[in-house]
């Protein structure tokens, strides 16, 4: 009897032991559900900061590791903890980069470049200058469209509360009344009705869409027609178009000024482009290149890019300068890009405003219609 006592305590204690592997291993795999993010506006400060200490003549170590002091998220001092402890296993900063796996190989490859030719700290430079004006296109993109997109889901908002409630009661009192309703008050009361009796049927079908749509956001076919659509938006298609074509240019600039090799900067840069009409060009393009044709031809047959972008890169191989033609197209898309945003301001706020009252304004008039009619009839 003891025997069989001394046996269960043992699997119980086998069972207290596995449960609280498991339950460490569930643990770990939920941090790992939340993997850590250097994003592009972490970059710009490391770079700009690395860039500064080593102008002001600091080694790299010694730069890397006041920036893990200044460090205010745990998880980026790991980041760079991780970097030193590769400089010290001696890696040279590129290799160190490209083991913590948080840069692209657009970044540590230039980075390499930069330490072969002795001018690390003008490629961190230009690395800042990369992130920094990227973030304030998005930011000039995002501000242009926030106030709209508010007033957009206000409207929606507003229409619905109308059609759900507001409507219902003046139908109620209508009929009460009898007669014979106006045709844009029948039209209205009609369509209230229908998003009434349909409204979780509708709800689930807008849901189960939106949730499949971003499902399959990375498969070629929704990429390829989502961005088509995209760009023919008035205004908000142009500024999307200028915003990726100056990112290439800007990225060109920094690999062909770096003395990256023509072919390999085209490449790096299609790793990390997402703009799906540029992207699909850019290996064609390499390719062409590798065959002996000049990039301002093969660039020809691509409609993504324009005439001027295409005459001017005709000019930058002509005298070899490329880097210096696709730095002025870089700084050319940016100024369209705030002259775009500011009519984005401009124009599409009051038309929103202009747009949400019509809708509220039509709503009301069509039942409004009726009482002005019985008040009519009743003065005559």
């Amino acid at each position: 009897m003891s025997i069989r006592i001394e046996e269960i305590e043992k699997r119980k204690k086998k069972k207290m032991q596995s449960s609280s592997i498991d339950f460490k291993a569930l643990l770990e795999k939920d941090i790992k559900l939340f993997p850590v993010k250097f994003k592009d506006k972490d970059k710009e400060a490391f770079y700009l900061e690395l860039s500064t200490l080593l102008v002001a003549g600091l080694d790299i170590r010694s730069a890397l590791e006041l920036i893990e002091a200044e460090q205010t998220k745990p998880k980026h001092a790991e980041i760079m903890r991780s970097i030193i402890e590769n400089l010290i296993n001696g890696d040279s900063l590129w290799e160190a980069l490209q083991k913590t796996t948080y840069f692209t190989p657009y970044e540590y490859y230039s980075v390499q470049i930069g330490e072969e030719t002795g001018k690390i700290h003008l490629v961190l430079d230009q690395l800042y200058h990369f992130y920094s004006n990227k973030l304030k296109q998005r930011r000039q993109f995002v501000g242009a469209l926030s106030y709209p997109i508010i007033i957009l889901f206000t409207s929606i908002g507003a229409v619905g509360f109308m059609l759900l409630f507001i409507v219902p009661m003046f139908s109620d009192v209508f009929k009460r009344f009898g007669g014979e309703l106006p045709y844009l008050t029948h039209l209205i009361i009609q369509f209230s009705e229908a998003v009434q009796s349909n409204f979780i049927w509708l709800t689930s079908v807008c849901a189960l869409a939106a949730v499949m749509l971003y499902r399959s956001r990375n498969t070629p076919w929704l990429r390829k027609n989502s961005s088509r659509v995209v760009r023919h938006i008035p205004v908000i298609g142009k500024i999307i178009y200028s915003i990726q074509l100056a990112r290439f240019c800007s990225s060109m600039s920094l690999l062909l000024g770096s003395k990256v090799p023509l072919i390999r900067s085209l490449d790096l840069i299609s790793q990390m482009v997402t703009f799906y009409p540029l992207q699909i060009t850019l290996s064609p393009l390499a390719s062409d290149v590798m065959n002996g044709s000049p990039l301002h031809i093969s660039m020809s047959n691509f409609p993504v890019f324009n005439r001027k972008m295409i005459s001017l890169i005709k000019v930058g191989e002509e005298v070899n300068k490329l880097d210096t033609f696709f730095d002025k197209l870089a700084k050319q898309y940016s100024v369209e890009v705030d002259h775009q945003t500011g009519l984005l301001n401009t124009f599409l706020e009051p038309a929103m405003i202009i747009f949400l009252g019509g809708v509220v304004g039509f709503i009301l008039l069509a039942m409004y219609l009726p009482m002005f009619q019985l008040s009519t009839s009743i003065g005559g």
